[in-house]
């Protein structure tokens, strides 16, 4: 009896003994070595403030390309940027609490705020401007007066009108009246501006109102000032103002956070998903963007959203989408790395801007020092 069970117990050890030879076999081993790091993390929302990543190799990204990245960040008039990784800091440069005027990444921000009104069926997308009684100095012609709210949130309205503010492509327009609402794509800041407009006609809210309750607090946005935000515009141009918008770089990258979570945040719908996902859907493929040197670049339209399209939106870049905003304010999306990158230049005063050439090179820097988990 004793000895059948020493037989047994040796048998038992041995048979532990070659499971863990096999565990640690060559291709297991390999399996091990190759199985991204990251996934390790669970992703978390931030709370009052961001929690930081300790080694970026914990998340799958090499500490030494992060740091070049930072020095190349040096190189350019960034004033700050922060890269966001399952909820986490990964790599921060600059004063990310700094708050300074956003440019057109207000556009991408309303986006997200007509959602909510959407679903509730205040605003109608399919509504004309003739239907909501949208005119301008000079008024509209009949054809622009059927445009629809969703023509002006994929910048083709073909309203060619001057607008009160300027860094758009109107300058590059067809003459009025020759393209036909829907048809056309061009980033025009008459077509933006006229759906703040809408926006708070439709839903009888302020913006920057909606802004403070309908995003800023319900995702704990640290630095927003609701005193900062001040419509502004030459209404000699154009009765339709613009909406600036001013936030910090950690406020961006919650924005970003809060679309990469398709509008949830830790558990609450702020935007709706179907909504935050349409917005970011290419709208405009390359070969359709106009002025033509766009179809050159790497960034589609979706609704007041930049997409990336053509043979580069893949791997890391697939399902990535932007705001662009000018002087070098971004607000990228990586969904593929479960990542947020957000940038600023304060380019006030004149000082120098990052453009957008500039930052894609530094975002190509910050994607390409995710190695998954065979960080060196």
């Amino acid at each position: 009896m004793i000895a059948w069970l020493t037989l047994t117990r040796r048998t038992a050890v041995l048979l532990a003994l070659l499971l863990a030879v096999c565990a640690t076999s060559p291709a297991a081993l390999s399996q091990n070595a190759t199985a991204p790091a990251r996934q390790s993390l669970a992703p978390v929302f931030p709370g009052e403030s961001w929690e930081r990543i300790a080694s970026p190799e914990s998340a799958g990204f090499s500490r030494a390309k992060l740091e070049a990245a930072v020095a190349h960040a040096r190189q350019l008039a960034t004033t700050s940027f922060v890269a966001v990784v399952h909820g986490r800091i990964l790599v921060d440069y600059g004063d990310t609490t700094h708050l300074s005027y956003i440019a057109s990444v207000r556009k991408s921000v309303l986006a997200m705020l007509y959602g909510n009104y959407i679903a509730s069926g205040k605003v109608r997308l399919e509504r004309t401007l003739k239907e909501l009684a949208i005119t301008d100095i000079g008024g509209l012609s009949d054809q622009e007066t059927e445009a629809t709210i969703v023509d002006l949130l994929g910048a083709r309205s073909g309203v060619y009108h001057p607008a009160s503010y300027s860094g758009d492509d109107l300058a590059s327009a067809p003459p009025r009246g020759s393209q036909k609402h829907g048809t056309y794509y061009l980033y025009s800041n008459w077509d933006f501006n006229a759906l703040g407009t809408i926006f708070e006609q439709e839903t009888g809210r302020n913006i920057y109102d909606a802004l403070e309750s309908d995003l800023a607090r319900p995702i704990g946005m640290q630095d927003f000032d609701r005193a900062l935000q001040k419509k502004e515009g030459d209404v000699t141009k154009s009765i339709h103002q613009a909406y600036p918008m001013w936030f910090s770089t950690r406020d961006m990258a919650r924005i970003g956070h809060l679309m990469l979570r398709e509008g949830n945040w830790a558990g609450k719908q702020i935007v709706p998903r179907d909504w935050a996902r349409r917005i970011v859907q290419v709208n405009t493929p390359i070969g359709e963007m106009n002025p033509p040197h766009y179809r050159t670049e790497r960034l589609g339209y979706g609704y007041l959203w930049w997409v990336f399209d053509g043979p580069e939106a893949r791997g890391p870049y697939a399902g990535a989408y932007t705001g662009v905003g000018a002087g070098g304010q971004f607000i990228t999306v990586l969904p593929a790395l479960d990542l947020v990158v957000a940038h600023k230049t304060d380019f006030s005063g004149g000082k120098p801007t990052v453009s957008r050439a500039e930052y894609l090179g530094l975002l190509d820097e910050i994607v390409a020092a995710s190695c998954g988990g065979a960080c060196p």
